[in-house]
Formats: C-alpha cells, structure tokens, sequence
C-alpha cells in the first residue's frame, strides 16, 4: 500500500503543468541499503561527466588501491575517476557505454585482486571551516565529485561559478519525483546527518546564509530523519539555517527551476542561471559526497542505485561500486523475472532503454528498471496531432510542445530554436499526456541533436576559416619580413661600397671627388679600348693564318725580318 503523505509545507508557490503519476518506490525504498558485492572486472569510461573526458594516468599492468586516481580532469568542467577496488589495469581500450545509441568510449579496464586494498586517502578536514573556498573546490575536483541527480555536472565547477558572497540560499533537492526510484530517499532515511554535514560545508565554501532542502511528501520517514538531525544542530551548535520544506508530489518536482519556483517562487527565466538570483541547487547524494571527500578524504568511487521493476526478483537499493556491469547488479537483486523484455538506465518518463546488460554502473546511473510488457502500458500506433493543446497546457518549463513537434518532424530546426527547444528538459509530460501517443520528446532530442551536430559543423568551419585566414596572414608577413631583410641587406652593401670608396679616394690625395671619378672612367674607357684592340688582332690572326700557310716563303721572310707587317711585304 502507498505510504500516508505528510502535510505539505505552508506558503509554497507552484509551477506551470506537472503530472499526477504513480510513485511505484515500493518495495524498493521499505528495505535498507545494501552494499553490492566485488565483482571480477571493472570499467570505467573516461567520459562519465558533463564536460571533457578524463586523462588516464595509469598505464596496462599497473596495480592500484581502491581511491587511486587513474585519470584526472582535462578541462575545467571535467571529473577525476578513481579506482573502486584494488587490482591490476588490464586494459585502456574502447568499450560500450551506457546510452541509447550503444555508442563506445576508450575505458580503463580494472582486474580486480578481491583485496580491496585502500589507497591513502586524502588529508581529511574534519575542521572544514579553517581551509578556504578554493582549497574546498579543489579538493572537490581532486575526489570527483560530480551531481548524483542525474547531470553529472562537476561539483567543482558548478560552486565556481557561484562567488564566495554570491550565494545567499543553497536548495537541496530531494524530491526524486521519477516513479520507481528511491535512492536518495533511503540515503536521507539511513544517512541524513552526512547530507546536513555535506550541506554545511558547501554553505562554507559558498557564503550561503541558509539552506532549504525540498522533500516530497510521499516520504515521511526521510522528512522525520532530516528533521531530527537539523533539530539537534539546533540545539548542540546553535544551527539555524536549515529548514525542510516539505512540496507536493507532482511530476517532475524535482527539476532544478521546478523546485526553486515551488520553494521560493522565483522564476528562472530562458538563458539565465540560478546563480544569477543568487541561489545555488544540489541533489542530497552530491552534498553527502562533498562531506566524504573534505571530512574524510574520501574519492568518488561508489553510489547507490535503485534495482526496481516489475522484471526483477528482490526490487532494492544496492550501494554499487563506479564500473560494475549492470548485469551483476541485477543478479545482486535477485536476477530477471521470466518474460523481461527492457532494461531502463533511470526511470519510466526520464530513463532510456539500454542494448545490453553488460555495461558498466557510471556516476549517473541512479536507477536499472527491468520492465516486463505487463509492467508497462501498452504503446499504441501514433495518430495524426489532433492540436487539442494538452501537451502545452502540462509542460513545466512551459513550452509549446505542438509547434516543436511540427517543426522538429519538419526538420526546420531554426523555428525550434524561436520556439525554445532547449528550454526543455524532457521530462516525458507531453508524452503522457498526448491523446494521439505521439512519442515527442523523441522528436525533441532527435531535433537537439541536429542542431548539436550542425554547430559543431559549423564550428569546425570557422576554425578552419580562421586558420585558413591565418596562414595568409603569417605567409604575408614572412613575405614582408623577407623583403626588408634583403632592402636592410642592399642598403649595407651600398653603404660598405660607398665607404670602401671613400677610403680609395683618401689614399689617392685630395683630388676632389668628382675629378677622382673622371678619373677612374677616364682609366676605365682606355682599359676597354685596349681590350677591344687586342681582341681585333687575334680575329686578324685567325683570318690570315690559312694565307701565311700557303705563302710559306713569304711568312718565313717576315718571321726574319720582324720589321715587316705580317702578310703585306711592306714596311710597318
């Protein structure tokens, strides 16, 4: 039977649409945490975040100790990952990765040693208020810390961009509104003083003055277990800046504008952040991890992760290590029901269908739902739009999703852009809604990624424009340099000739300049004079040797008598 709600906070504001769905966290979220058993193998793709993939820092054959670093952040908005066991890298090398288009991704490949050896850990900051809001961030970045609600947007970064004394409200979201899934609801049940600890280390590094945690009130014992532990801080450390509001449950609660305009009533406009009204937003499994990682040195290396569905024996939650194949944890949980035909990474209206089981537990698999077709509803054949607008009147980011059905299936992806397609957040609403079953929010993604596609097109264009561009520019200016080194050099020689002439003219006396040079071309002509002459006579000899040959007598007495003009017989 459905847990009895409590009562729902005063002084509340709501959102645009929503939907009424069945919870269905039972009997999931009736039964402790358990922790997942060591497995063989392990695979840690080095792309598990928003941002740039990892850089690995290990090499095949390396051994390492659970907590390692085996790749570190490439950019600023990237993620460390760490080894969740100890054991031997076995490989660096593509392998499948958890998404709905069976893409590939070079993973590191860890033989576990079934030691489970710990590496040393970081230097823990109990006393987290004497270190700064840079060393917090670092520290972050270093144990990879990355939102557990299912963006994976590095920690680090996210509390970068909110300024020390920009933040004045941290929201914690634990409204986990997707039907099934029940892990941060057992997290608050089992663990909530880490989340109130994590929550205070994050107002420390963010100058926050107070802190709102968001519960649905569909979970009464987490809201009691998080209630209990903010009263006692009360009462020991006089603290005072939390308060639990408790939200109605509607789907989907739990989106980060959705919650802050339930708790607050301010409304995040298109191409604004959250930071920009001086707000900050985490999910209550991020915060518990900051805790770990400042406090205890602790690196990212394990979550939890609802095993739930109608397709699965013992429905539960298991606390599962970074890389483990989503095929061991269903046999954690029992194994398959017969008659499974679909494994979902995350819930019904958010989650995807994955093509196998044998792909690894990333930082955002918070749920695997094996789903049998009973378990479902039927999917009936998509009819014609019938433009009844129930799809427009329940979208919570308050969209028009009829027009960008017709534009995305029309393939005219700059009016999906007019239309705000990436103001949606694919809740799956206005499929539910859709008297005509049109699947739309798979047009929408269909028509994201086009338009992804066509930037990053265009965006290779322009770097080549660009370096095109530059390669003339930098040929020019070679060019130009080129041509004043070999003006420089012309202007040296003239100089070094002009001043060699000088110092000849200096030597010949104090002849005048210009009297000198009559003179040298005075010298000049008659130098050329007498070669030309000289060049004329042996043209003559050659003329008159055959003469001289046959006139043998006569080329005799001139040779006598040298007085004689060669081949004339008169005196020169």
């Amino acid at each position: 039977m459905p847990e009895a709600k409590v009562a729902v906070s005063e002084g509340l504001f709501g959102f645009h649409g929503g939907l009424h769905v069945e919870d269905r966290k039972a009997p999931a979220c009736d039964r402790p945490i358990e922790d997942m058993p060591l497995v063989d193998e392990y695979v840690l793709p080095l792309h598990m975040h928003i941002g740039a993939p990892a850089i690995p820092v290990v090499e095949p054959g390396d051994r390492v100790s659970r907590g390692q670093l085996l790749a570190r952040p490439d950019d600023f908005i990237s993620a460390a990952i760490h080894a969740p066991t100890s054991g031997t890298i076995r490989a660096i090398e593509p392998r499948a990765l958890p998404h709905p288009g069976g893409l590939v991704a070079q993973s590191i490949v860890l033989a576990a040693d079934g030691e489970d050896r710990e590496a040393e850990p970081f230097d823990p900051w109990p006393d987290y208020r004497e270190t700064s809001p840079v060393e917090i961030r670092s520290r972050l970045r270093e144990a990879g810390i990355v939102g557990l609600g299912g963006a994976v947007f590095p920690t680090a970064a996210k509390l970068a961009t909110a300024n020390p004394g920009g933040v004045e409200t941290l929201v914690l979201n634990g409204a986990e509104c997707e039907p099934y899934i029940s892990c941060d609801d057992r997290l608050m049940q089992e663990e909530p003083e880490t989340i109130v600890r994590g929550a205070q280390v994050i107002l420390h590094a963010v100058g926050a003055a107070r802190c709102l945690i968001g519960i649905e009130d569909n979970k009464p014992r987490a809201v009691a277990a998080m209630q209990a532990v903010i009263d006692r801080l009360a009462a020991e450390e006089d603290e005072r800046r939390f308060q639990i509001k408790v939200v109605p449950t509607i789907y989907p609660a739990g989106g980060e504008k959705q919650l802050i305009r339930t708790l607050t009533g301010i409304e995040i406009p298109r191409g604004r952040h959250v930071t920009d009204y001086r707000m900050l937003c985490l999910n209550v499994g991020t915060t518990a991890n900051c805790w770990r990682a400042v406090a205890e040195g602790r690196a990212l290396t394990e979550r939890i992760v609802t095993v739930a569905g109608g397709g699965v024996n013992h429905p539960r939650n298991l606390r599962v290590r970074i890389g483990t194949p989503m095929a061991r944890v269903i046999e954690a949980a029992g194994g398959y029901r017969e008659g499974v035909d679909r494994l979902l990474m995350g819930g019904p209206m958010m989650g995807f269908a994955l093509h196998e089981d044998e792909v690894p537990v990333v930082k955002a698999t918070n749920c695997l739902l094996a789903l049998r077709p009973a378990d479902r509803d039927p999917t009936p054949t998509p009819q014609p739009c019938i433009r009844c607008s129930r799809c427009a009147e329940a979208c919570p980011a308050d969209l028009l999703p009829q027009q960008l059905y017709w534009y995305s299936r029309a393939d005219q992806f700059d009016r999906c852009q007019d239309y705000h397609l990436f103001d949606c957040i694919e809740c799956g609403v206005c499929s539910a809604v859709c008297p005509s079953h049109i699947p739309l929010v798979q047009y929408f993604r269909h028509a994201k990624t086009e338009i992804w596609y066509a930037e990053r097109e265009r965006a290779k264009a322009e770097h080549a424009r660009r370096r095109f561009e530059f390669h003339n520019e930098r040929i020019e200016r070679q060019k130009a340099e080129r041509e004043a080194a070999l003006a420089k050099k012309r202007a040296a020689i003239k100089a070094a000739q002009e001043n060699k002439a000088r110092e000849e003219a200096g030597q010949g006396g104090d002849q005048p300049p210009q009297a000198e040079g009559e003179g040298r071309k005075a010298a000049a002509s008659m130098s050329i004079e007498a070669a030309r002459e000289r060049a004329r006579a042996r043209k003559t000899r050659v003329r008159e040797k055959p003469r001289n040959a046959a006139a043998g007598e006569s080329s005799t007495d001139d040779a006598k008598d040298p007085g004689r003009s060669p081949g004339t017989g008169e005196d020169s």
